[in-house]
This record gives structure tokens, C-alpha cells and sequence, in this order.
């Protein structure tokens, strides 16, 4: 395991250095990031932009949004949070979170915090989250990347995101505040974000033998700021325009939500975006190219959706599910 040292604090910079890292670096196989954030909101692969966040508010603090590359929930960033980014080799014997999360674990055992894994992919004390996770795959490479509370303004995080009425509803919440937590609130003494920065760097450097610390050359830099400058800072990524849709099918399930527009035309599928804070397993844009086309009938959309192998793209449900959900 190798540590990429990156001291910006610019979100587009940020999110484009994991994807390079993940698509085009051809350093060591195993690495990692911490990384930090001036005031930004990051939202998921598949997330509808305009409904996650309070865009008034983001405009007037000058919040940065970004979309990342990985599936899962709007999360809030500023100087108080700390990221970690690790890349590896899919096959390596990462195949589940807990062996991401276990070097925060410790890292918080060391400076006397008790923490736990809780949920599908959330760290908890005490019962109250202070770090998300979300992995994403790409031609052999797994990327896992998550943010920690430290010391962050967890008011302006309340003010930055909309949670959404399924959410409220589904976990019995009076608001986001009243589910989270700072890990300073924890501590017995005082210590810096930038002191528990270095204990979970040596906590992750213990995953996998490696050489230390690698500064990345001019050429590689000059590489992610054109990947920030031509996608992450870019409207069409961070927004995009939303659907024409006179269908909209919606569910909460145990492991996401998930929100379906449709255009449905002479009994056929037109166009289809499938929104939500799940974790896919593939690009969901072929999936919703599959589905252009197809009769708009459960039978006919499970036998689309069979074909193209749903598992691939949403392990979590089969394809009789999801073809009643989108024709019911």
C-alpha cells in the first residue's frame, strides 16, 4: 500500500485525482488518499441533483456540488471532514466493507473513541454516524472511498442537503443533525484533524506492504486537472439536464432507495433514468439504454431485463421486482 500525497483542498480536483487513480495511474496497484474539502456537497453516481441538495443556500455560501463517481447518498464536506480513497485490485481480499473500515476502527481505538460498523455502509458511535462509505469497480479496480466527521459544521450540513420525505419517513428522523456526530465530540483530549490524519495513514499503510509516500510528477497532475476541468467542474456532470418522464415509479428498500422516470410513447419505453442512492455493480446508462424501446409491460421489461443481466447492474433486487416496480 503506497499513499499519493494530495494537499488540495479543491473538490473538482479532488474527485478527478480518485478517478485517476482508478482509470489511468500506472503506479503501484494499492493505494490511498486522504484527501480534504473546502465547503462542498458530493452526491452520488445516480443522484437527481436538484432534489439532494438546497441549491438557494449552496449558491449563497458558496458550497461547491460535485458528483462523484460511486452510487450511494448526498454527503456534506468542509475543512472538518476527512476523506479516505483506497484503490486496489478487485480480487484482492477486500470484498467486503469491514476490511476498508477497520483501519478508522482502529485509528479511533487509538485515541480512546469506541466505533463500530453499522448498516449497509455507514460507521457509527454511540449509535450516531460520522463516516458513509461507497466502492465502485472499473476493469479489474476497486475503489472505496469515505468521509469522517471530525470537527465539521454539521449545521451547514443540515442546511446544504435535503433529505427527502422517504428518508425522514423510513428512519423515523426529526432531521439530519439529530443522526450524526463529530468525532470531537468524543474525544477525552483535544486532538486535531490533521494529528488524526496521520494516525489513520499509518493504520492504512498496515493493509498492505508498500513503500510509503509517492508525490505525483508534473505530467500527472497537468493528467487530473485536465480530467477536472473537462468533466468535475463541468455543469452537464455536476446536473445535467433532467427527463422529459410521464411515469415515475419510486421505492424505499432495505438498501436504497430508487426513483424511475420514464417517457412512455404508443406503449413503449422512450427514455428511462433510473435515480436513487443504491450502490450499483455496473454503468447504470446501459441499463437504461436497455430498457429504450421495450413494450411497457412487466413481462416484456423482465425478459429485457434478464437478458441484459440485471444482477450486473442492481445485485440487490431481481428481475421480477424490478419489472413490476417500473410497469406497476
Amino acid at each position: 500500500m503506497i499513499e499519493v500525497v494530495n494537499h488540495s483542498r479543491d473538490p473538482y480536483f479532488n474527485l478527478a485525482l480518485e478517478e485517476y487513480l482508478m482509470t489511468s495511474w500506472t503506479g503501484p496497484n494499492h493505494t490511498f488518499i486522504l484527501w480534504q474539502n473546502k465547503p462542498a456537497v458530493i452526491i452520488g453516481r445516480n443522484q437527481n441533483t436538484i432534489e439532494e441538495v438546497n441549491q438557494p443556500y449552496l449558491d449563497q455560501e458558496g458550497v461547491v456540488l460535485v458528483r462523484r463517481m460511486s452510487g450511494g447518498g448526498a454527503v456534506y464536506h468542509d475543512l472538518g471532514n476527512l476523506n479516505y480513497t483506497l484503490v486496489v485490485d478487485e480480487n484482492l481480499d477486500f470484498a467486503n466493507y469491514d476490511k476498508f473500515t477497520r483501519p478508522v476502527i482502529k485509528a479511533l481505538d487509538r485515541i480512546g473513541v469506541r466505533a463500530e460498523n453499522s448498516g449497509r455502509n455507514d460507521i457509527t458511535i454511540e449509535g450516531r454516524k460520522f463516516s458513509g462509505n461507497a466502492q465502485f469497480k472499473y476493469r479489474g479496480r476497486l475503489l472505496h472511498h469515505g468521509t469522517i466527521l471530525f470537527d465539521s459544521n454539521l449545521e451547514a450540513m443540515t442546511l446544504a442537503l435535503n433529505p427527502g420525505v422517504h428518508k425522514i419517513s423510513s428512519k423515523g428522523i426529526k432531521s439530519v443533525r439529530s443522526r450524526v456526530t463529530n468525532i470531537r465530540d468524543h474525544l477525552s483530549q483535544d486532538i486535531k484533524v490533521e494529528e488524526f490524519k496521520e494516525i489513520l495513514a499509518a493504520e492504512l499503510l498496515q493493509l498492505e506492504p508498500g513503500p510509503g509516500t509517492y508525490q505525483l510528477s508534473q505530467a500527472e497532475l497537468q493528467a487530473v486537472e485536465a480530467l477536472r476541468e473537462n468533466k468535475y467542474a463541468t455543469w452537464a456532470w455536476n446536473y445535467g439536464q433532467s427527463p422529459a418522464f410521464n411515469r415515475r415509479k419510486t421505492a424505499s428498500l432495505a438498501w436504497g432507495h430508487i426513483d424511475i422516470r420514464l417517457e412512455v410513447k404508443h406503449g413503449r419505453i422512450r427514455s428511462c433514468r433510473i435515480f436513487g442512492d443504491y450502490f450499483q455493480a455496473g454503468e447504470m446508462e446501459d441499463l437504461e439504454q436497455a430498457l429504450i424501446g421495450v413494450v411497457y409491460r412487466w413481462q416484456d421489461i423482465k425478459v429485457c431485463l434478464e437478458k441484459i443481466g440485471l444482477y450486473d447492474y442492481l445485485p440487490q433486487m431481481d428481475e421480477e421486482e424490478l419489472a413490476r416496480l417500473i410497469s406497476g
